[in-house]
């Protein structure tokens, strides 16, 4: 199947999740990850007419912004982010998802340039409590939040999450629901949010019945991932 079917395929669920939600067709959108497969891939969804996409690796995601400069695309990075590694996605991307810590909060708005939008970004929460999971604790999010919102040249939308892998499907959707109070308790303190980040390929449904508005979807557009040997 095409990467243009197989997104189109991924979109009509996205359709069909919301309106089962009771949502708006236009309450969600879709960010196609891209991460491993080639510039050519993204150049085929976006013939499709997709537009958002979301890498994970600084250096790739660099390249490919790089590669793909002729078209105009909406660049999200959606993975784990060291401090020394800010400048490329401070310079470029439109989105960041992963803010765990104020130090990378801090060095994006110091490197975000002056002729750009400010950079759009999301906190990232741990709501399963693993230990081997990016983000921060439910408890420890209002602090965060609330010093990302105030730094200049970084616009906070709201929280990002990936629950655990689990064939139980009550849980998960628990999880996206205490993302979702969460924002909720944040826009009741003044914060204006706007966005839950949450969903990908295997649980979207579950998270859109929960107020996602972005999903991240990728193995369901461009098909599984092949990872070099370490």
């Amino acid at each position: 199947m095409t990467i243009a079917l197989m997104l189109a395929a991924t979109q009509a669920r996205i359709a069909q999740a919301l309106q089962h939600a009771h949502r708006p067709a236009e309450a969600a959108r879709l960010v196609a990850v891209s991460k491993t497969f080639p510039a050519a891939a993204i150049r085929e969804a976006a013939a499709a007419g997709q537009r958002a996409f979301g890498e994970n690796y600084v250096q790739e995601f660099a390249d490919k912004v790089a590669e793909l400069a002729d078209l105009d695309l909406e660049w999200h990075f959606i993975g784990p982010l060291q401090s020394n590694k800010t400048r490329p996605v401070a310079e470029a991307a439109h989105w960041v998802h992963t803010l765990d810590r104020l130090k990378i909060a801090e060095r994006l708005s110091a490197q975000r340039p002056a002729d750009l939008p400010p950079l759009n970004v999301c906190v990232q929460v741990n709501v399963s409590g693993e230990t081997s999971k990016h983000g921060v604790n439910l408890a420890d999010v209002p602090a965060l939040a609330r010093a990302v919102a105030a730094l200049p040249r970084l616009r906070l939308r709201g929280l990002m999450t990936i629950p655990e892998a689990s064939p139980d499907l009550d849980l998960l959707a628990s999880r996206f629901a205490s993302l979702r109070q969460c924002l909720a308790a944040l826009n009741a303190e003044g914060l204006a949010l706007d966005t839950l980040s949450m969903g990908m390929s295997a649980d979207m449904d579950l998270a859109l019945a929960e107020g996602a508005t972005l999903v991240r979807v990728g193995t369901a557009i461009f098909g599984g991932r092949v990872y070099p040997a370490a």
